[in-house]
């Protein structure tokens, strides 16, 4: 899918933790869903172990981090957020994830998916946490072969009614190799609305929009954008 592309898309956007969308490609959501394109999220855990506090009540994190993860996406202007209630910090990509996702993939029925790159990136270790590239992995076996393939999950026909589908486009955000960048200059105030909905994570601060700032101008630079411009980037892989 093109930048400006005015025809209306379904995007499905699976991440691994409440917020990995919106440190990661709110600008690009908010402009995606300003164009009026239907964006989905499918969250894979819930976020009960994103604390320093080895004593917080998890339960309660996860609660939390649900509600201000429906917050971020209203911001953006996502209606729907669904949440598969994986454990935080223990994703693996196996049969019952790709199965989990195949489902989210065919109910969803999305021309465009944004995940996790599955590679890990030995620059910004911070982007290769475990289950990041653990649903990567998961969700490009889910669009290819499972979604596709009607004889893959056979349940998800007999049991859920859900036809095979095939996404023909996958963008990974957080690995190693870039080759798209999209301008979030004009969306990047929603971003930030969106990240500081995530409370319980911090980001509060005027220091941390200006890091932030400074991220995204660097991509824009590399995209060869004007100065003053923000971009976030994106490895965009054919899937069709």
């Amino acid at each position: 899918m093109d930048d400006g592309d005015q025809k209306p898309r379904r995007i499905l956007v699976i991440m691994a933790h409440p917020d990995d969308v919106d440190y990661g490609a709110a600008g690009t959501v908010a402009r995606w869903t300003a164009e009026g394109h239907l964006v989905t999220y499918c969250v894979v855990t819930d976020g009960d172990a994103g604390s320093d506090d080895p004593d917080v009540d998890r339960s309660w994190l996860a609660t939390t981090r649900r509600a201000e993860q429906r917050t971020a996406a209203e911001i953006v202007g996502v209606r729907e957020v669904g949440f598969l209630g994986y454990r935080d910090g223990c994703v693996e990509p196996g049969l019952g994830l790709r199965r989990d996702l195949a489902r989210a993939i065919r109910r969803a029925r999305p021309h465009l998916v944004l995940t996790h790159s599955p590679d890990r990136d030995l620059v910004h270790v911070k982007a290769s946490h475990p289950d990041h590239r653990a649903v990567g992995s998961a969700v490009l076996d889910a669009v290819y072969p499972d979604a596709r393939n009607p004889c893959a999950f056979p349940e998800l026909i007999r049991d859920d009614g859900l036809a095979a589908w095939t996404v023909p486009e996958v963008w990974v955000r957080g690995g190693p190799a870039i080759d798209h960048h999209v301008d979030v200059t004009d969306t990047f105030p929603l971003k930030m609305a969106a990240i500081r909905a995530h409370r319980s994570q911090g980001g509060q601060s005027d220091d941390f929009e200006t890091t932030m700032r400074t991220r995204l101008a660097a991509l824009a630079r590399t995209a060869g954008l004007p100065e003053g411009r923000l971009a976030e980037a994106y490895l965009r892989i054919d899937t069709a």
